[in-house]
């Protein structure tokens, strides 16, 4: 007991660095962080019963609110000369193809419309010229026609399957696989009718965000462009925090605690208002390194990376990531080597073709496969065109 007694007198003072650091991280995780970030959706403190609802629903609404207004823009009769794609030039710098397949469910969104709505708004941002050449592929091989594709047809190149071509696809096996399919089409088809330098693949709920065309250039100006199969545009938020198997976050991570330590004690002597007795002696560094660590991992690193869009040359690029094809950048000719891997592989339910092209990446013999950070595009999804609905879609 005197021990105790011993032990406490001299490490539980408010001059005890012990003291200091309990002190702060029970403030900092039990109070302050569960304060700031429990409306975050991609942080652990999200109050998700509380909120998680009512979220959901104001995104749809804002979803169904710009679909409607995208119809009406298509519908008007007279958009803006700059909205009129249908002539596609050969051999653009950028050709943007767009895929797209009639929905059962959740048709009034009409997130095809506020795709090509958005791109032929942002497609006007690079001066006198587009940003890219665009073409809408309509991979539809049902009875009943995408109304929204045959809405656009007299603002965009569209392509279709021909009938035989449709009645093949739909005696897919499987969806995973008719799915690959419809990509390989439209990959082919852009390649063959355009000639592009390099091509980007959206699906038709992928809405891209205003800097894409800014931060696409500088992707491609940079040198591992030349060398790489694909680069992705989109990885999905709950998936990119740092507690995950993928090695640079880890690298990432520890780096961001230790800038973090060393100059939080490099400013204590300088600025000490509480009297703190911390030092960059060695357990120090580890106690802070690992206090911001968790902080960061807290809060999200979701809301991290949202600080790179200050500028393009910000945006990160580290090893692919396997899940989702979104929003797929292909340099050069890539494409073309992307359509003959796929076209090699069947797919099925654990072997989607997000999968089939993460594993050729890793195992080709020169592949490689890039990912960037933070996204190019918002997934407006909720509903699927290929993939059983929810009663209620949610954030999460």
């Amino acid at each position: 007991m005197r021990q105790w007694k011993v032990f406490f007198s001299q490490h539980m003072r408010w001059s005890s660095a012990l003291t200091q650091a309990l002190t702060l991280s029970v403030i900092t995780f039990c109070v302050v962080l569960p304060l700031c970030c429990h409306r975050l959706l991609y942080s652990y403190y999200f109050f998700r019963f509380t909120y998680l609802n009512s979220m959901s629903d104001e995104v749809l609404q804002k979803s169904l609110e710009r679909g409607q207004d995208a119809l009406h823009f298509w519908q008007s009769g007279s958009p803006m000369e700059s909205t009129r794609f249908s002539d596609v030039a050969q051999n653009p710098e950028l050709l943007v193809t767009v895929v797209t397949a009639r929905r059962s469910e959740g048709r009034d969104f009409h997130y095809l419309l506020q795709v090509m709505q958005q791109l032929s708004r942002i497609a006007g941002g690079c001066g006198g010229r587009r940003c890219a050449e665009v073409l809408l592929c309509d991979v539809e091989s049902g009875p009943e026609e995408n109304q929204d594709a045959k809405l656009l047809e007299g603002h965009f190149k569209v392509i279709r399957r021909s009938s035989q071509e449709q009645q093949a696809n739909r005696e897919s096996p499987n969806t995973f696989e008719r799915e690959k399919r419809d990509y390989v089409f439209c990959l082919r088809q852009g390649w063959e009718l355009v000639k592009p330098k390099n091509m980007i693949l959206l699906e038709d709920d992928a809405l891209p965000g205003e800097d894409f065309f800014r931060v696409v250039k500088d992707l491609l100006s940079r040198r591992f462009a030349l060398h790489t199969l694909y680069i992705k545009l989109y990885h999905p938020e709950r998936l990119q925090r740092y507690w995950n198997p993928e090695p640079y976050r880890i690298l990432e991570w520890v780096g961001l605690g230790l800038v973090g330590a060393t100059a939080l004690l490099l400013s204590i002597p300088y600025c000490n208002p509480g009297s703190l007795s911390f030092t960059l002696s060695a357990n120090h560094l580890i106690f802070f390194t690992l206090y911001f660590m968790a902080t960061a991992e807290l809060i999200g690193r979701h809301y991290l990376l949202e600080v790179r869009r200050i500028s393009p040359q910000l945006y990160a690029v580290s090893p692919a990531t396997e899940c989702c094809t979104p929003a797929m950048l292909f340099p050069g000719n890539a494409s073309l080597r992307v359509a003959d891997f796929l076209d090699g592989s069947f797919c099925y339910k654990g072997n989607a073709k997000d999968t089939v092209l993460y594993r050729k990446a890793r195992t080709t013999p020169g592949e490689r496969a890039h990912s960037v950070e933070p996204n190019l595009v918002t997934h407006i999804g909720a509903y699927s065109s290929v993939r059983p609905n929810p009663l209620r879609p949610k954030l999460l």
